[in-house]
């Protein structure tokens, strides 16, 4: 299989060099997936809008649901990237690896999110009527059910370029589990 580098930014065209930027000045780096997409003249600028849309789903929820889906999808780079985004939303160790693990028994309202996201995932969009129905009895509604999809659609965007490519992790290692 083709081996992947990680494009530098002046391996990329000028329009993906103003997204290195706005990246090196948004977050201090460009995280090597990022810098991947930028192969295609316009998967990182559609990615990066896609991924900053606006979602009903709070910070720690959007942490939750991309780790369980990175664990799903089997993407050491993203679960990597997720447990420090995760920390940083308030999650501590044992949460990220309970959620990691398909629960969140810690919140009533998050666990139903992490099984119905889990859920979704594994059986690809034919998510068992339990899980739903208890994702809306915690508190969930249609809106939240569509941007939850969303962002299983952006995550496994991310695990599958990662588990293609194979690209350096440039973030600290997430414990197996």
């Amino acid at each position: 299989m083709k081996t992947f580098t990680v494009p530098t930014r002046d391996q990329v065209s000028e329009h993906n060099q103003a997204i290195f930027d706005n990246l090196h000045k948004a977050i201090g780096m460009v995280p090597n997936l990022y810098a991947t997409m930028a192969y295609s003249e316009n998967a990182l600028g559609n990615y990066v809008t896609f991924q900053g849309g606006k979602t009903s789903l709070r910070g720690k929820e959007k942490e939750a649901v991309n780790l369980i889906v990175s664990q799903v999808n089997g993407c050491i780079y993203c679960l990597s990237a997720h447990t420090m985004l995760g920390k940083m939303h308030g999650l501590t160790d044992e949460q990220v690896i309970e959620i990691r693990k398909g629960s969140a028994s810690f919140d009533t309202k998050l666990d139903a999110l992490v099984k119905l996201a889990k859920n979704i995932t594994e059986t690809k969009g034919k998510a068992d009527s339990a899980l739903v129905d208890n994702f809306f009895a915690a508190g969930y509604n249609e809106g939240s059910l569509i941007d939850l999809i969303m962002l299983i659609g952006d995550k496994t965007i991310m695990n599958y370029l990662h588990n293609l490519t194979h690209v350096p992790v440039d973030f600290p290692l997430a414990p197996e589990l």
